[in-house]
């Protein structure tokens, strides 16, 4: 059974898809040879955008997401993070240490999933809303990884006593999310993580990406 669709609004989602992919915008000449409609169409479709504050043109003419997109991110992290959550207890439950899923927010790596394991006598208190600078613990440098090799698997980062000390954290990007920036890990009491850990990690982190496709 085909269902009826709108190309007015598929052309609009494309536009935003399109912007979303490119650090510094986009004219309306590339957007015109990228959808391959003529520059009229483009104009109405940016200038519709524009009324609901979801695309932005700066002096130049360059098209840019606009903030109004933030307004629909944030019914995104609860999705996000119940898709996440099968992963992560399994993760939490297997190496015996907390399990998170970061994402960026704007400047700094925001913790939206956590899962503590059930069995250990101990583990580090890691908070779902919990902050920090995306160079400062495995969380955000493995996201900054993945920025600095877009076409590589980066692997996995290890950290140790940058968020809290005495603590180590591993974790591995989030790859091939369209839209979604952010990585997987875990953080323990530890002075050194567990070799067998980074592997299992990065098993995780590709089982949320799979989830979120």
């Amino acid at each position: 059974m085909t269902a009826e669709t709108s190309q007015t609004l598929d052309r609009g989602l494309r536009v935003l898809k399109l912007l979303a992919d490119t650090d510094h915008g986009l004219t309306v000449t590339e957007l015109s040879n990228k959808l391959g409609v003529n520059r009229t169409v483009v104009y109405r479709l940016l200038a519709t955008l524009e009324q609901h504050a979801l695309v932005r043109r700066d002096l130049g003419g360059r098209a840019r997401v606009g903030l109004g997109v933030l307004r629909l991110g944030r019914q995104v992290h609860p999705l996000v993070r119940e898709a996440a959550l099968p992963a992560l207890r399994s993760l939490a439950e297997d190496i015996g240490a907390t399990a998170h899923l970061t994402l960026v927010d704007g400047t700094e790596a925001l913790a939206v999933a956590v899962v503590e394991p059930t069995w250990t006598d101990y583990h580090v208190a890691y908070r779902a809303g919990f902050r920090h600078p995306l160079d400062r613990g495995a969380a955000g440098k493995a996201i900054l990884a993945a920025r600095h090799s877009p076409k590589d698997d980066p692997g996995y980062t290890l950290t140790h006593g940058e968020l809290e000390a005495g603590a180590s954290g591993a974790a591995a990007p989030l790859l091939g999310v369209t839209g979604v920036e952010g990585s997987v890990g875990v953080v323990m009491l530890a002075d050194a993580v567990p070799e067998r850990v980074g592997a299992r990690v990065m098993d995780a982190a590709r089982e949320v990406a799979e989830a979120l496709r």
